[in-house]
């Protein structure tokens, strides 16, 4: 005699088909496949996917299908991992550094499945392989850093100042600040107003040869924040960089003070891997020189002091001043 009403056999049978239907994405395995993403603002649209069909056309590569996402990447699927390998050749010399193109490996689920949201198992590093990666954060150059904005923002203060008060140097040495003057008054006078200005840090007055000087230490509180930040900074930072090779389920965490550990799964160019995540990238805001002449100065070889020559991405000269109005660490939003 059945013990049980027919609505639990129901439920029952309900539950496992809907187990079995979330869990048939595992059966169709991966493709090879090539990504390929913006490195910086490039556009990812239909004219990108045309060119790409057409450098493997010309090649006689026939890809098993194209995927776009518009203004993110372009998915290009493979048979196998020999074609996979010789179409990432032909698109990297193609494309250039305007695009990273990476290797990867993409779920073969209709897309009858991923309507429903049904997503694969993703393996880790011991089931699936990949690369792991342990980076360090140069701690000490994120506060030579910060120690260049204060000096910067010191010799602001002086100078902007009414009446502007008359300093012989500003630098920075050993997590501190150091302002020089040659009298009393306007060493006294600087005080007053750095310790308006910047609160947070130390400070103390001294002679030195016949020099005032007003040193501003960091605090402990000011270097454990500035490292803090750091560290986020980079993690940020990692974490885009991982979405250029399009690896699911990256781990990427905090170990220690000044370390982060990043486990890519499944990724099979490590040589890119470690080419995208170790590129340095700093952001900073400084005017261009407008008095002088980028082309001149580029063809007599002589800069004038005080900037810096640069160019442009289409090759152009242009003259930009040394000091630093901005850097990305003071952006809180954009």
């Amino acid at each position: 005699m059945n013990r049980y009403p027919l609505w639990k056999y129901l439920l029952i049978v309900l539950v496992v088909a809907i187990g079995v239907l979330y869990a048939l994405p595992n059966l169709y395995g991966e493709d090879p496949a090539v990504q390929i993403s913006p490195s910086r603002t490039e556009p990812v649209d239909e004219s990108l996917r045309d060119t790409v069909l057409t450098r493997l056309k010309d090649a006689g590569i026939r890809p098993k299908a194209v995927e776009l996402e518009p203004g993110k990447r372009l998915l290009v699927r493979f048979d196998d991992t020999e074609t996979q390998l010789r179409a990432a050749d032909i698109l990297k010399a193609a494309l250039g550094r305007r695009y990273v193109v990476a290797l990867n490996l993409a779920s073969a689920e209709p897309g009858w499945l991923k309507a429903i949201g049904a997503k694969p198992m993703y393996l880790g590093l011991d089931l699936r392989g990949g690369v792991h990666f342990l980076l360090e954060v140069d701690m000490e150059t994120a506060i030579r850093t910060a120690e260049k904005r204060y000096v910067s923002a010191f010799r602001e203060q002086l100078r902007k100042h009414e009446p502007p008060i008359r300093y012989i140097t500003v630098t920075a040495k050993d997590h501190a600040i150091l302002a020089y003057f040659r009298n009393e008054k306007d060493q006294q006078a600087a005080l007053a107003v750095l310790e308006k200005e910047f609160p947070r840090l130390e400070y103390e007055t001294r002679e030195e040869r016949g020099r005032y000087v007003v040193v501003a230490h960091l605090t402990d509180a000011e270097i454990r924040e500035i490292k803090q930040f750091a560290l986020k900074q980079n993690i940020t930072t990692l974490r885009n960089r991982v979405n250029e090779l399009g690896v699911a389920e990256p781990v990427i965490q905090q170990q220690g003070d000044n370390r982060i550990v990043v486990q890519l799964p499944g990724v099979q160019d490590t040589a890119q891997a470690k080419e995208i995540l170790g590129a340095t990238a700093t952001l900073e805001f400084r005017l261009v020189d407008e008095r002088h002449d980028p082309f001149e100065a580029e063809a007599k070889g002589r800069v004038p002091p005080g900037d810096e020559l640069l160019h442009t991405r289409d090759g152009r000269p242009v003259l930009l001043e040394k000091r630093v109005i901005v850097t990305g660490d003071r952006i809180t939003n954009a």
